[in-house]
């Protein structure tokens, strides 16, 4: 038959007919009694939240995050906009972080983060004074996040110019700056704001550090990212 272009071959195969589809289908409709298709489909019924959902929206969702985020491997911290800087500094000095690369995000510009992060002895740069290169030069990546996921203890990430995904997959320690205006119950929740807001280029889940393992489950992280996420709740 020799080469043929996809498309040509899935016009052929769109075309041919499947003569055991209609068989299919027409035994499924006697057996509930019908000779026809149905000219509306059936409505589904109504799930209560209580069954769907297994976080309310009403609940302590910091504290289901960290609960669920630490059974993951990930750090997490609650601070307050006072006692952020010293416990963060401290946090990454006992790391042994010297170089880190920030998002150029509203609240991290806001407390001139770079030139905080200065004063305390580390080598600041923003994504935006950064090649693709520059990246894997760094320890630690400082970001914000769009969502947290309360139920599943996951930071969701947009893909955008000044906050490029290499900051939290590339440095071996990933910080991540959460407000608390920014958790969500569940993915359902997480979905919907996706769908409506829309996500960019892509969006970066993470569920704690980087892990893998081989065929005799031995469990290694930091192989394909962070070998540390510390998520710090504002």
């Amino acid at each position: 038959m020799g080469y043929q272009p996809i498309s040509f071959l899935l016009q052929n195969i769109y075309q041919m007919p499947d003569p055991s589809l209609d068989t299919v289908l027409q035994k499924v409709r006697r057996s509930l009694g019908r000779v026809s298709p149905l000219s509306e489909l059936p409505v589904p019924p109504v799930i209560p939240e209580e069954i769907v959902r297994l976080v309310p929206r009403d609940a302590d969702l910091p504290a289901v995050f960290q609960k669920a985020a630490m059974g993951l491997k990930m750090l997490v911290s609650m601070v307050d906009s006072e006692s952020i800087i010293p416990k963060l500094t401290e946090f990454l000095h006992s790391r042994n972080v010297e170089r880190i690369m920030l998002s150029d995000t509203t609240l991290l510009k806001r407390w001139n983060m770079t030139d905080v992060l200065h004063s305390f002895g580390f080598e600041a740069k923003w994504w935006s004074e950064l090649t693709l290169d520059d990246a894997y030069e760094f320890d630690a990546g400082l970001t914000e996040v769009d969502y947290a996921v309360a139920e599943t203890g996951t930071l969701a990430i947009r893909h955008r110019p000044e906050h490029g995904r290499l900051l939290s997959l590339v440095p071996f320690v990933h910080v991540a700056v959460i407000e608390r205006e920014k958790f969500v119950p569940d993915l359902l929740d997480l979905m919907e704001l996706l769908r409506t807001e829309g996500f960019g280029s892509g969006v970066t889940l993470i569920s704690g550090p980087s892990k893998t393992a081989d065929i005799e489950m031995n469990v290694v992280t930091g192989v394909h990212g962070p070998n540390v996420v510390h998520a710090v709740v504002l």
